[in-house]
């Protein structure tokens, strides 16, 4: 079992910026893929931002150059730095891991971009 435990999140102004934790916990043996999806009420979960095992990383085409994912695979940590954020940004930000091509996740946490 592997645990995804989030921090960050809350109320932050329009143009402003956040920072999101994510450490996975448990049994971990080598997890692939780590990273960040989010879900706005009434629509879908989707992609914001992704860490592969190999060292590369993929962005939604919504965030690319306001939002910086980074990992510490010593630490089993993803972060997300997000800046500029848009009213459009808020919502339930979740963390994922992939390990032996299972998805884990966290409960998430509320990000709400508002003035």
């Amino acid at each position: 079992q592997v645990r995804l435990a989030e921090s960050g999140g809350g109320l932050v102004q329009p143009g402003g910026s956040m920072r999101l934790s994510c450490v996975a916990s448990g049994s971990i043996f080598t997890i692939n893929d780590m990273g960040w999806y989010r879900q706005a009420p009434g629509k879908q979960r989707e992609l914001v931002a992704t860490f592969t095992g190999g060292g590369s990383t993929n962005y939604a085409d919504s965030v690319k150059g306001r939002f910086t994912i980074s990992r510490d695979n010593a630490k089993n940590t993803v972060n997300l730095q997000m800046n500029s954020l848009k009213p459009e940004d808020t919502a339930v930000y979740y963390c994922n891991a992939v390990m032996f091509g299972r998805f884990y996740w966290g409960q998430g946490t509320q990000v709400t971009v508002s003035s």
